[in-house]
């Protein structure tokens, strides 16, 4: 707490950490400024709100500064989220590198890092890396002393969500049911959520300006992904945490290619980045440049070879096969394309697009927004930062914060 603070969070009533539940979220979101926007909001009167907004204030979540508005007379006053409130962590794994952020509870993105190593050491050598580079972040950019709030783990597979865990990935050797929250809960003695890292993806789409629902985003990478944004925002992970996990659905095509879940002709086998490297004799493994396969890949095409060409289109109809049994089945607003393989845009675009409108009827396609991302490899991050600020505004969260205050 504050160097001057006169409230001690336990001793804030219930009814009184309710209505500093509304006016903290009121602010956080950006909804109401001032405190006259939050009486004019509220219907309180203007001697209520002060005294809400002075015990946030005391309490170091919230910060009032002067605006930058020209006004004639006295300067209005602004509300915001101080930027010593708390700090929200973030680790997006990928097969081969994983991305970490660090951001004040506004959402400002402070830091960004990747850690080169991937998941196929296990999760104790990977975990270890990810906790010792974000508590360096912290350190570098003065935060060492500004609590974590929330910290936020996508992973890419199935994920237990209540539990905190993979659940049988099959690219991930070693993670099935290792207690990946448990394990980050306990370097940062904060709440963490694990997620799978493309309903991270879905949720960071969904923040974008003009971005509706339902929202539908396809994951094309070392294996292919499905993350989906319902109508009021939340995000559908089924009963298990295996919804959206479309990569072992089976194509119609090359259906004696085995997968390394076992099984033959899954979209992943005969689709994904991989495959398409794998064909196409471009090596993927490179570790002094991540970047070589994705490069070497963007030239040929651009050299109009006929193979690469034709094997991504290939891939493209096979995705886009898959793609219009989900349009079907969850009829989205939007279908947003992300991963490697699509930010050949014009290729993978077009071929989803052609088969989705060839094989969905008119009544699922009218409305239909097929687009790539907005966001490109930035959509993971921000999705978890969206993820954390939810459950830190929570009424839950909110308690949480008064209490830890």
């Amino acid at each position: 707490m504050q160097k001057g603070v006169n409230v001690a969070a336990d001793e804030v009533p219930g009814s009184v950490a309710i209505a500093l539940h509304k006016v903290l979220c009121m602010i956080a979101s950006g909804e109401a400024t001032s405190r006259a926007s939050i009486a004019r909001l509220t219907g309180l009167a203007r001697s209520t709100v002060s005294q809400q907004v002075d015990t946030l204030i005391d309490l170091g979540l919230v910060e009032e500064t002067e605006s930058n508005q020209s006004v004639r007379g006295r300067p209005p006053r602004a509300l915001a989220i101080s930027p010593r409130a708390g700090m929200i962590a973030v680790a997006d794994v990928d097969v081969a590198a994983t991305q970490l952020a660090i951001a004040d509870l506004s959402g400002t993105v402070i830091a960004r890092e990747i850690v080169n190593l991937s998941v196929e050491g296990g999760p104790e050598e990977l975990l270890a890396a990810v906790t010792a580079r974000l508590r360096s972040m912290l350190t570098e950019h003065g935060h060492d002393s500004v609590p974590v709030r929330h910290v936020v783990a996508g992973l890419p597979a199935p994920v237990d969500f209540h539990r905190g865990c993979a659940v049988r990935p099959p690219i991930m050797p070693g993670w099935d049911g290792y207690p990946v929250g448990d394990h980050l809960r306990e370097q940062f003695g904060a709440p963490v959520t694990v997620d799978n890292d493309v309903n991270l993806m879905a949720l960071g789409e969904a923040t974008q300006e003009m971005a509706d629902t339902p929202l539908l985003v396809i994951k094309v990478a070392s294996g292919i992904g499905a993350g989906i944004v319902t109508a009021d925002g939340s995000v559908h992970r089924g009963a298990d945490g295996a919804a959206g996990d479309i990569g072992h659905i089976r194509a119609s095509t090359r259906s004696d290619v085995v997968c390394r879940c076992g099984k033959t002709g899954c979209l992943e086998a005969v689709a994904s980045y991989r495959a398409v490297l794998t064909d196409l004799g471009i090596d993927s493994s490179s570790v002094d440049d991540r970047l070589h396969a994705s490069r070497e890949l963007a030239r040929l095409v651009a050299d109009s070879d006929t193979r690469a060409l034709h094997r991504i289109r290939q891939a493209a109809a096979n995705i886009g096969e898959v793609v219009a049994m989900l349009v079907h089945t969850i009829n989205p607003r939007v279908l947003v394309l992300g991963g490697p393989l699509t930010e050949l845009q014009d290729e993978i675009l077009s071929g989803v697009r052609a088969a989705v409108y060839e094989q969905a009827l008119p009544l699922a396609t009218r409305k239909l927004i097929i687009t790539s991302s907005q966001l490109g490899s930035d959509a993971g991050i921000v999705g978890a930062i969206a993820l954390a600020s939810r459950e830190i505004f929570s009424r839950s969260g909110v308690a949480r914060l008064l209490t830890e205050a």
